[in-house]
């Protein structure tokens, strides 16, 4: 597994917006998003396998299989592997907004299939209710 693979297990549009379930599975090189918030998406980490490092706001924590995180909106979070070995989640968001477009603008900036300008990444934060903390 030589990068993540994000896979759409319920999209908000096949939940009638309630949620989205995703799973996210880490390749072993280090990845994952700095701490950031959202301000109407509620967000929940379940581990499956491996090691994640997640953020609560507050400090790093490595989180293992069965581990849980619940982010409120507006609460600041980050998640990423570091191990050096794969590692899966499920990331589940409430309400269902369309994440899709947004991961996958951002796997094809990182597998440089696209570039984005900073007028356009910002547009697409905002579109999509990511806020990072500088």
């Amino acid at each position: 597994m030589p990068g993540n693979n994000v896979r759409y297990l319920a999209t908000g549009a096949a939940t009638d917006g309630q949620f989205g379930l995703y799973r996210w599975d880490f390749g072993p090189k280090r990845s994952g998003p700095d701490p950031h918030f959202h301000r109407t998406i509620s967000e929940s980490f379940f581990i499956l396998s491996g090691t994640v490092q997640l953020y609560d706001g507050a400090s790093w924590a490595s989180a293992t299989e069965g581990d849980f995180l619940y982010v409120p909106q507006g609460g600041t979070h980050g998640f990423r592997n570091t191990s050096g070995q794969p590692a899966s989640m499920l990331l589940l968001f409430t309400p269902g907004a369309p994440r899709e477009e947004y991961f996958e603008t951002l796997a094809e900036v990182a597998q440089g299939r696209r570039a984005l300008s900073d007028e356009q990444r910002a547009g697409l934060m905002i579109r999509h209710d990511t806020f990072w903390l500088d």
